[in-house]
């Protein structure tokens, strides 16, 4: 008799491969974090030598972000058209000669365009990365695995920051260093990565049944033949054009809500702390200091989310999580005026409480969508969502400035409190199901 594919894999015990893989698809996510972090700190020389106007240092600034928006659509496409594997070494390739050819440039233009393409290539590996992972888990630790490599991405924004003050000190060249220096990184990762197999479930649904049962041997030793797909890849296929079509355009919907609502706050709080916190009145070197601690307390936050993620569920989670962070934020609204040790309790509670909402980032979409619309859901959410966290980052400074820091901080309570409420309508529970019955759509998903 034929065994299920998605029984042998959500059965299968923990083992090397799992972990390994693990490591390897956290690098996209830490290289993410690293490149959009160092790029702050390498300004500061760049800047005088290239002679960057305002508008310039803005534009390298947000360069990696808008490439992030493009790589995460195209990748999603391109990594559900022809296959996890392929791709899972190529965006890192991109990434390592964008990253070095950063040495070199003697332009504003070319610094924008290096870091444009560097983060297309990064965009791509989410979706790459995180399907490849979803689609190998047991189901067990499916939630905690993808959310793990999330909280990579504060561990790549530390280091960047290490590295960063470190390589100040070598010289007026130091900038350049800094910059390149995500090669290093990008060379370990792609040398862990080689070798990886693809997705089974990918090669099943591509009719490849030979290859999928090698994968499965390989990774999960001896097994019966898979010699049928199994009851998700017996669905009709559904490009990105026909998502909404097919009956996936309110789970498109309830992710690119809830993640934008989540990465708006985040964003505009890491790339803004020591201004957010001068302007709470705390000095310099207390906002310096508060800063570090408050980045420190974000990667917490995740970790503790990964902890509880299978025993409150991901929908309980979410709630919690956006509750509890929009009303730290809110009482920094209100408090603002208060005194240090105050406006530190509030910070730090809402870098702790917004682990959650993080976290579920890229639980969500892996798990509330079919293998052959998988990669482009995770790609396409990833990439509407950071419209909103640019947009939120380039209005930070204008609205502490315009609107004073009390309403910019309930402002972006609000927008948590939207997240709330979406989610508290269309967040559902699935925990406790495998990879195909929480993205079919005639299954019934439990909220």
């Amino acid at each position: 008799m034929p065994a299920q594919l998605t029984d042998i894999l959500d059965s299968a015990p923990l083992n090397a491969f799992h972990k390994k893989l693990l490591i390897y698809s956290s690098g996209g996510p830490f290289l993410d974090g690293y490149v959009l972090s160092i790029v702050g700190i390498a300004l500061v020389q760049a800047t005088p030598q290239l002679n960057l106007s305002l508008t310039w240092q803005g534009l390298i600034g947000a360069s990696a972000l808008i490439g992030i928006i493009l790589g995460g659509f195209f990748g999603g496409v391109f990594t559900d058209k022809y296959g996890r594997h392929i791709l899972y070494t190529i965006d890192l390739i991109a990434i390592g000669v964008s990253s070095i050819a950063q040495f070199w440039v003697e332009s504003a233009m070319s610094l924008f365009v290096w870091r444009l393409i560097l983060g297309i290539s990064v965009g791509a590996d989410y979706p790459i990365a995180t399907s490849l992972l979803a689609e190998f888990t047991p189901k067990k630790y499916r939630g905690p695995f993808i959310g793990f490599i999330l909280a990579m991405w504060f561990v790549g924004a530390a280091v960047a920051y290490v590295v960063g003050e470190w390589m100040l000190g070598i010289g007026p060249d130091g900038w350049r260093w800094m910059l390149a220096s995500a090669a290093l990184p990008t060379a370990i990762f792609m040398f862990m990565r080689r070798g990886t197999p693809e997705s089974p479930r990918w090669l099943l649904k591509n009719g490849r049944y030979a290859e999928a049962n090698s994968v499965l041997t390989m990774v999960c030793g001896k097994h019966d033949q898979v010699i049928d797909v199994d009851e998700e890849s017996n669905a009709q296929n559904v490009g990105v054009s026909a998502l909404f079509k097919a009956g996936y355009g309110p789970r498109m919907i309830f992710i690119t809500i809830f993640w934008s609502c989540a990465i708006i706050p985040l964003f505009a709080v890491y790339a803004f702390c020591p201004t957010i916190f001068e302007a709470l009145g705390l000095t310099e070197r207390a906002g310096t200091s508060g800063s570090s601690v408050i980045m420190v307390l974000f990667l917490l936050g995740t970790v503790i989310s990964l902890l509880v993620i299978n025993k409150l569920g991901r929908r309980l989670l979410l709630l919690h999580s956006f509750f509890w962070s929009g009303l730290a934020l809110l009482f920094l609204g209100i408090y603002h005026d208060s005194s240090p040790y105050v406006i530190m309790l509030f910070f730090s509670a809402y870098a702790i409480f917004t682990g959650g909402a993080q976290t579920l980032q890229f639980v969500y979409p892996n798990e509330l969508f079919p293998t052959e619309i998988r990669a482009s859901a995770v790609g396409l959410a990833s990439s509407l969502s950071r419209f909103g966290a640019a947009i939120g980052t380039y209005l930070v400074p204008v609205a502490i400035a315009d609107l004073g820091i009390g309403t910019t901080m309930i402002i972006a309570a609000a927008i948590t409190g939207v997240g709330f409420l979406v989610s508290w309508k269309m967040a559902p529970e699935t925990r406790h199901h495998s990879l195909e019955d929480a993205a079919c759509l005639s299954k019934t998903v439990e909220i």
